[in-house]
C-alpha cells in the first residue's frame, strides 16, 4: 500500500483492510529534505502513525537517485528544450508503479494499491484505466503511461468514492484532522510551486543557456525584450512585462531565434496536434480515424477527436478548437470512460 500520509492513501490503506488485506505500507522519499525528516516530517510521520494504528508493516524506500535521473532530469531537460512538462506523468510509471512494485515482489505481495481516484477495466485480458466516479478529482488523466503488466496487480479502492465520501469515511473512522486537512496540487519537489526559482538552483548555467531575448508578433514585430525562454509558456497572459492595449497570450516559443511570440486568443486556438512516446492501453492499437475524446492537460474539457498514425507519432485532428495546445503537456484519449492511450504532445 502506497502511504503518503495523506487522507486519500490513508483511506484507501483503512479500506482494504476492513475488506481482510494482508497490507505492507510503503512510503517512498524522493528528495533529500524528505529522507531527513525536514520538509516531509509531518506527512512521513502521519503514514507511519496510521500503519502503527492499522498495525501494519511500514516501510520507508529511498528513492533519491532515480528520482533525480529521470523524475527530476526530465522535468529540467523539457523546460531547456521550451517545452512544459508534466512529472507526474514521468513519476507514475518510473517511480509509483516501477519501484513500488519491484519492492512489492521482495515482500512477497501480490497487488500494489495507491490512493488514485480512477478504477481498472479489463476486456480481452488487457487492463487499462477508468475514469474515477467523482469527475472534479479524476486522476485517469496522468495514468496513460502505465501498462497493462501494472495494470493487473493494481487496486485502487477509491476509484467508486467521490472525495466527500473519503473524508467522511475518514472521520467516522477516527481521523478527523486528517479528514479536514487541505490538499496539497504543487508539484512535490519544487518548493512554493516555483519552477523558475527550481530552475535556478538547479542548472547553474541556467542564464547562459537560455539568455534574454525579443518578444515578437506573428509577423515578427519586435514588442519587448523577454528574460529567457524558460520564464514563459504557451497560453501564459501574465507576466509578459508589455502593454498593448487589448489581452496578449504567449502563443508561441521559437528556440532557435530565442523569440517569444505575442499573439491573441484566438491565436492559442488549435485544430491539431502531434504527440510522441504514445502508449496505447485499452488495445493493441488503434485504427486510422479512430474517434476518442481527447484531454490536453488535466483540467481541460476534452473534445472530440479523430486518431492517425504519423511514422513514430500520433497526429490528432481535433473535432472543435482548441487553446493553449502545449509541447510537453499530455493528450490523453478516451472512449467513454475508459483510457484508450495518451501521448507528449509536440
Amino acid at each position: 500500500m502506497a502511504m503518503s500520509g495523506g487522507i486519500d492513501s490513508s483511506v484507501a490503506a483503512l479500506l482494504l483492510q476492513q475488506q481482510n488485506y494482508d497490507l505492507v505500507g510503503v512510503t517512498f522519499c524522493n528528495m533529500d529534505s524528505f529522507c531527513q525528516n525536514q520538509q516531509g516530517a509531518s506527512e512521513l510521520d502521519e503514514a507511519r502513525a496510521l500503519a502503527d494504528k492499522l498495525g501494519i508493516e511500514h516501510h520507508v524506500l529511498d528513492v533519491r537517485e532515480v528520482f533525480r535521473k529521470t523524475v527530476i532530469q526530465n522535468f529540467i531537460d523539457e523546460y531547456l528544450c521550451c517545452r512544459t512538462p508534466n512529472p507526474c506523468v514521468i513519476c507514475n510509471p518510473v517511480i509509483k508503479w516501477g519501484q513500488l512494485l519491484q519492492f512489492a515482489d521482495e515482500m512477497n505481495c501480490q497487488w500494489l494499491a495507491t490512493g488514485h481516484y480512477a478504477q481498472i477495466g479489463c476486456k480481452n485480458d488487457r487492463h487499462f484505466v477508468r475514469k474515477g466516479k467523482d469527475v472534479r478529482k479524476d486522476q485517469s488523466y496522468f495514468l496513460w503511461k502505465l501498462k497493462d503488466e501494472f495494470l493487473r496487480r493494481t487496486i485502487f479502492p477509491l476509484g467508486g468514492l467521490t472525495k466527500q465520501e473519503v473524508r467522511e469515511l475518514a472521520a467516522q473512522n477516527g481521523f478527523v484532522s486528517l479528514s479536514e486537512k487541505k490538499e496539497s496540487e504543487e508539484i512535490c519537489f519544487v518548493p512554493d510551486d516555483n519552477y523558475r526559482t527550481f530552475l535556478k538552483e538547479n542548472v547553474p548555467d541556467l542564464d547562459e543557456k537560455m539568455k534574454p531575448g525579443k518578444m515578437v508578433d506573428k509577423e515578427g514585430k519586435v514588442l519587448g525584450q523577454h528574460c529567457g525562454l524558460y520564464n514563459y509558456t504557451i497560453g501564459q497572459r501574465r507576466g509578459l512585462g508589455i502593454a498593448l492595449g487589448i489581452p496578449a497570450y504567449v502563443v508561441g516559443l521559437d528556440e532557435e531565434r530565442n523569440r517569444v511570440i505575442i499573439g491573441s486568443r484566438e491565436d492559442l486556438m488549435g485544430r491539431e496536434l502531434r504527440v510522441r512516446d504514445a502508449n496505447i492501453v485499452k488495445y493493441p492499437d488503434f485504427k486510422d480515424g479512430q474517434q476518442v475524446g481527447c484531454r490536453i492537460r488535466y483540467r481541460s474539457r476534452g473534445v472530440q477527436a479523430r486518431l492517425y498514425h504519423d511514422g513514430d507519432y500520433v497526429r490528432v485532428e481535433l473535432e472543435a478548437p482548441v487553446d493553449s495546445i502545449t509541447p510537453g503537456q499530455s493528450a490523453v484519449f478516451y472512449e467513454g470512460d475508459d483510457l484508450l492511450g495518451g501521448g507528449i504532445i509536440m
